[in-house]
């Protein structure tokens, strides 16, 4: 009988579906909606156009479409049980694939893009949609019994999930699209995934920046030496020292450490000593003996993984020969793998190239827009740089710049601001799930908006390459807002099933 009353009693105390979801993100979400639609008006409200705003022959009025079915369909997912998503997690990641690889075979040519299909009177772009297909996969396979990223086959298998949508959409001509889904590897490191992988790929980023950025200019006035070569080798050979210093702390090896710090200043000798020789006795490319002693270091620490059989030492070697391999291979994925629209823009963003009228004239029209604005903006509807379209595609992949100069840097803050508290309240939620499944598609869900956000924000200022993703709930058209919202709303449901376990 007291147990009796006591269920009863916890069943009152147990809250409703409507009562578990997280009503504080889905207000942050309708906020970003409403500004997303000012945003859209603005940057295509023309001056002559006759038509009111919320007419439906407009792109803003076909954005209140847009905006509409992405609530009813922010509804249905909600009224869908939680545990459906696991359950069809793998059939919705097999869908997607096929439809990612039958995409070039139907789509049409749309600015040299190959990624959307015409469906009567408007288009789809499926890989804004395979991203909640994609993380639903890594969250059930994450979650399985027994699987631990840490192992070398369970993390190859998250890769490969990864890898092959990205794959498929660069054969759509998509490189933007299939950068998001890297964004994913935020969430492995979450799980566990050794933190050097994260950081060599961090690494790779520098050693390509700076070895392309300094590629042209002299080493103290040697033609025959290389900057960026030097500067990349030299990094090479602090981050191996480094890395080495950090894994023999843990093992508390004082002479070790001694040695190995004599070591680094010996490295640091031959490579002064190479470029004095270059530079005052007789001109060479000294950065070569840089190079031979990077090697020297990774033969070094191979010995010493053979003789103390430790693996560590084996993998800081491989990251030092690989660091070496990827450098000397930066030249040839630049001038030869790349597009040529793609190298511009690198070279744009690098400074290496002034083409104000070509690949540059979109960030500088987004940054005079925004620099236009001031601290309040010059109001809804009264901005001249979208209003007489200095800037292209100011209503899709640079609307941030509408913001900028209507709304001012108050307005950009407030955005910014909202942005960041979506992203910390998402990560609260994920941290709170009980099980792996929901707290691995949280992360998926928070990284990929992060990666949005980052990007194209930095684009719009120059920060970072144009390469063409939308602002979340900002960017005009409906499969960017549909596929955002089945992503965030997935999420919420899932979060929303913790009435049923704490019922049960």
């Amino acid at each position: 009988m007291r147990s009796t009353k006591q269920k009863n009693r916890q069943d009152k105390k147990a809250p409703t579906l409507w009562g578990a979801i997280d009503w504080f993100t889905i207000f942050i979400y309708v906020v970003l909606l409403a500004l997303g639609w000012m945003s859209v008006c603005g940057a295509s409200y023309d001056y002559d156009q006759q038509t009111s705003i919320i007419d439906f022959s407009t792109r803003s009025g076909m954005q209140i479409v847009w905006i509409g079915s992405s609530i009813i369909l922010a509804f249905m997912i909600l009224m869908i049980d939680d545990r459906v998503f696991e359950s069809f997690s793998y059939i919705i990641y097999i869908c997607f694939l096929g439809l990612l690889f039958a995409t070039p075979f139907l789509a049409h040519d749309i600015k040299g893009s190959m990624s959307w299909i015409k469906l009567g009177s408007f288009s789809i772009q499926p890989a804004e949609f395979a991203k909640f297909g994609v993380s639903l996969c890594l969250a059930k396979v994450m979650s399985t019994y027994g699987f631990d990223i840490r192992k070398w086959r369970d993390f190859a298998i998250c890769v490969a999930l990864i890898i092959v949508p990205m794959g498929l959409i660069i054969m759509q001509k998509e490189t933007g699209s299939a950068l998001v889904y890297s964004a994913l590897f935020l969430m492995l490191y979450r799980e566990g995934m050794p933190g050097y992988l994260l950081f060599t790929a961090l690494s790779a980023v520098v050693y390509f920046v700076v070895g392309v950025r300094f590629a042209d200019e002299p080493l103290l006035g040697v033609e025959e030496m290389n900057l960026g070569q030097g500067l990349v080798m030299l990094l090479i050979q602090v981050f191996t020292i480094g890395m080495f210093l950090i894994q023999n702390s843990k093992n508390k090896d004082k002479k070790t450490s001694i040695f190995w710090w004599r070591m680094g200043g010996g490295v640091l000798l031959i490579d002064i000593a190479a470029i004095f020789f270059a530079r005052f006795i007789y001109p060479c490319n000294a950065v070569w003996a840089m190079t031979i002693a990077c090697a020297g270091l990774a033969l070094y620490l191979l010995y010493l993984s053979l003789r103390d059989r430790m693996l560590s030492y084996c993998l800081i070697a491989l990251f030092t020969l690989g660091s070496i391999g990827f450098y000397y291979s930066t030249d040839f994925v630049l001038n030869k793998v790349m597009e040529p629209h793609q190298q511009t823009r690198i070279r744009v963003l690098l400074g290496l190239e002034d083409d104000p009228r070509g690949t540059g004239y979109n960030v500088i029209q987004a940054k005079i827009a925004i620099g236009s604005g001031g601290l309040e903006g010059k109001g809804f509807l009264n901005g001249t740089q979208t209003k007489l379209k200095y800037v292209p595609e100011q209503d899709t992949d640079f609307i941030f710049c509408t913001v900028g100069e209507e709304e001012g840097f108050i307005g950009c803050a407030i955005v910014l601001i909202l942005f960041l508290s979506l992203i910390l309240r998402l990560l609260h939620l994920a941290e709170r799930q009980p099980y792996t499944f929901g707290r691995v598609y949280g992360y998926c869900v928070l990284s990929i908006l992060l990666f949005h956000v980052f990007i194209n924000v930095g684009m719009v200022l120059g920060l970072t390459p144009v390469i063409g993703i939308p602002l979340p709930f900002f960017s005009y058209g409906g499969s960017s807002l549909w596929g955002f919202t089945i992503l965030l709303f997935i999420f919420l449901r899932i979060d929303a099933g913790r009435v049923r376990i704490r019922k049960s």
